[in-house]
């Protein structure tokens, strides 16, 4: 498993390398609009310094991401991400509405257009380009736990299919000689943009108000369900935040009520080996041991032998999303805390 500061410089690496493939790629839209006056390839350019603007500013997020915690930042640096991947949504929504509204302009005051051929193959190019810069982003962000990277991979992939559609769309019209067309299939693409923005805004949105992640909660559950020692009378209060890169992870755990303080740390060392050798992820756990509380605990315990036991072991408690998120100790019936 890589360190946080690992991950950091190799998400560092992969966003310089988007900010030079954008600049590429939009110096070459800019000449493809240059020669064939085409509205529709004018809105993929413009949807291009949107890649170059988030792309400068991803990469200065991610290098602050990148800074150790400090007295102002207990927690670390890494919740810059979400707010550079909530700029990126905003750009790429306006994008799409200066697109709608230069598509309606050209269908009012229609240009002509020329030199579709060329036009058609130096966007091509930089459709394919894109495709595989945003599949390599996606798949580092994924790797490496960055949101901003997936946000600018999801962005230059919205980018590579908008442009494969103006492809077709100056095709068609090199068969049909109807310029309309342009306009319409930037029109069309232009929604597909916005659409796009709203996702990564929404993801973003729930970042920043530290939304449960539900999917990652019950990979948890089922691993902790599937290898839960017999110390471990009950786990609840569990709650995971991500910042940046980093997972952390609050829970309460209940052990027999006579363990001392180096049993009930023991616990807690295993109860974090297992999370890390599950979730190849940099982790930051915080957990609070609780005594047990007798009968109600003993009821879920199936620890053999307990000195202590006041009442006999019934059934082993299955952890749900539900259950282990509450405030509270568990047995067959509600223990209060």
């Amino acid at each position: 498993m890589h360190t946080a500061s690992t991950v950091a410089q190799m998400n560092i690496r992969v966003q310089t390398a988007v900010v030079f493939v954008s600049c590429l790629l939009f110096c070459l839209k800019l000449f493809a609009y240059y020669v064939t006056h085409s509205v529709a390839i004018l809105t993929d350019a413009l949807e291009s310094t949107v890649n170059v603007v988030t792309g400068f500013t991803g990469l200065y997020s991610l290098k602050i991401a990148a800074r150790p915690r400090d007295e102002n930042h207990p927690y670390g640096h890494g919740k810059v991400e979400l707010i550079s991947a909530s700029f990126e949504g905003v750009l790429i929504l306006m994008a799409g509405l200066i697109i709608i509204y230069e598509s309606f302009n050209n269908l009012l005051h229609p240009h002509t257009l020329r030199d579709l051929d060329l036009g058609i193959w130096v966007i091509l190019l930089t459709a394919l380009v894109n495709y595989g810069m945003g599949w390599y982003c996606i798949r580092a962000g994924r790797s490496n736990f960055s949101i901003a990277l997936q946000a600018s991979g999801k962005h230059l992939q919205t980018d590579t299919w908008s442009t494969l559609g103006i492809v077709a769309g100056l095709v068609l019209i090199q068969f049909t000689q109807l310029p309309w067309i342009d306009s319409l299939v930037a029109i069309l693409f232009g929604v597909l943009v916005i659409v796009e923005g709203y996702k990564i805004i929404r993801q973003t949105i729930s970042g920043i108000m530290d939304e449960a992640d539900e999917q990652l909660l019950r990979q948890l559950i089922q691993v902790l369900n599937a290898n839960k020692p017999d110390n471990w009378v009950d786990l609840h209060n569990l709650r995971i935040i991500k910042y940046g890169a980093i997972l952390h992870l609050d829970c309460h755990l209940t052990v027999p009520w006579y363990f001392n303080v180096n049993e009930a740390h023991r616990e807690i060392d295993v109860l974090e080996d297992l999370i890390r050798s599950n979730f190849q992820q940099p982790l930051e756990m915080f957990v609070h041991t609780d005594g047990c509380i007798a009968p109600a605990c003993c009821q879920i315990c199936p620890l053999n032998h307990c000195p202590v036991r006041q009442a006999a072991f019934v059934e082993r408690l299955e952890w749900t999303f539900k259950n282990i998120t509450s405030n509270q100790k568990h047995g067959l019936q509600p223990i209060p805390d």
